[in-house]
């Protein structure tokens, strides 16, 4: 559920109401009782969750340097990166 911001009318207060997205939204300043207004946020953080959102999930599949082909382009493998005719 997201938290909106609201601000009233009347005397400028500032709060926080934790809401369902499917409430309507708040009409009176619970500090004066004037009409408030919904401000519009900031947006909410995004959370990622499960694999695929880590270097580690896409390591590339291809041959790096010091493996079956070299990063140099030689047919024979290299000891040591980088490297070196």
């Amino acid at each position: 559920m997201p938290t909106y911001e609201y601000e009233c009318q009347e005397c400028g207060h500032r709060f926080e109401q934790f809401q369902n997205m499917k409430d309507k939204p708040l009409k009176t300043c619970p500090t004066c009782g004037g009409s408030v207004r919904r401000l519009l946020g900031t947006g909410a953080a995004v959370i990622f969750k499960g694999s695929g959102f880590h270097k580690t999930d896409y390591q590339q599949s291809g041959t790096r340097c010091g493996q079956e082909r070299p990063c140099c382009g030689r047919d024979t493998r290299c000891d040591t990166p980088p490297c070196s005719d």
